[in-house]
């Protein structure tokens, strides 16, 4: 069973196949009960292979792993040996071979990602990663192990990491870097498999307003990048040649005058959201918050305006026996 998760409780919605459900951390945030009495706030940092990522407001150096299907939470502590004024997380399935259908049970793993300043004002990034953590979820605390730090990589000054959530590529995490100075934007990547980080210049150069881009995880299995200037989306996807050379390529351009309902064109739209390995991205118009397919130039309304920051998309699949009542969690 799916649906759309709002706020706790859990509203589902049975469909035949698996359908987005949408946690938006600006308006409802994630309620995660806490020895049933009451629930608190926890900002959410990434979602992926059934799993949400959350940050926790009242222990700033745990993460909260939890399952909204059936409301098993695990905390893990943040490498403190990694001092950083900028940082971003991302999990992922750690089973091998899996089809991520349903391993919303199984053993993850964790990036952490942060950029610090250096003794000359230089800015750097460095990555770890945890070990597998185990599908136990009768343990409501994990002590992981961390990988040693990758090799750092500099960065411009005024770099910093842009708070939507990360983009999987195969074996690849990618985040948006923006800078203070001339609004620039730049990908930062993170290799898994070599355990390295590197930068890709972004399509577009110069200055970029805040909310017109997004990165995407594409259906073909590329990385793509969006960005909406006034009313026109344009998408590019980031191809291999023949001699194995990444670069964009300018795959769509999409008058979204023509397509989705827009009352004043003069109010600036805002890309707040994709959904990975889909050509599905998430807009915010004058009259609404809008799903379209890149590809089919399908869209349906999701809500009514609302100032969200971005959305996440959810979706796994619901095994009725693994359901459990927010009490019955173990803590």
């Amino acid at each position: 069973m799916l649906g759309f998760l709002y706020s706790w409780p859990l509203e589902f919605l049975p469909r035949k196949a698996p359908s987005p459900r949408f946690i938006s951390t600006m308006k409802f945030g994630a309620d995660i009960p806490d020895n049933c009495g009451g629930n608190y706030k926890y900002p959410a940092w990434d979602c992926r292979h059934g799993r949400v990522l959350l940050r926790d407001n009242w222990a700033p150096t745990h993460l909260v792993v939890w399952d909204p299907m059936t409301g098993r939470q695990r905390k893990l502590k943040v490498p403190t040996s990694m001092g950083y004024v900028n940082g971003a997380t991302a999990l992922f399935c750690a089973a091998s071979g899996c089809d991520h259908h349903a391993c919303h049970a199984g053993p993850f793993q964790v990036v952490f990602l942060g950029l610090d300043m250096t003794d000359d004002d230089n800015c750097v990034a460095h990555a770890r990663v945890s070990s597998p953590v185990t599908g136990d979820w009768s343990k409501s605390f994990s002590d992981v192990e961390w990988s040693d730090m990758c090799s750092s990589l500099q960065l411009a000054p005024d770099a910093l990491i842009d708070s939507m959530p990360s983009i999987l590529v195969e074996n690849t995490l990618h985040f948006m870097l923006t800078h203070d100075d001339d609004d620039s934007v730049k990908i930062l990547k993170y290799d898994l498999s070599s355990n390295c980080l590197s930068l890709i210049d972004a399509p577009l150069s110069g200055a970029i307003i805040s909310g017109s881009t997004i990165l995407m995880s594409m259906e073909d299995g590329s990385l793509g990048f969006a960005h909406v200037d006034k009313v026109t989306l344009n998408i590019w996807s980031r191809q291999l040649d023949a001699n194995g050379i990444a670069s964009w390529n300018m795959c769509t351009v999409v008058e979204l005058m023509n397509l989705i309902p827009i009352q004043n064109p003069t109010k600036r739209l805002k890309l707040i959201g994709s959904m990975e390995g889909s050509d599905i991205i998430f807009i915010t118009a004058d009259l609404g918050i809008y799903e379209v397919n890149i590809k089919t130039l399908q869209w349906k309304k999701l809500w009514k305006r609302e100032k969200f920051r971005y959305l996440i998309p959810y979706m796994s699949f619901y095994n009725p026996p693994e359901w459990l009542r927010p009490c019955d969690v173990a803590h």
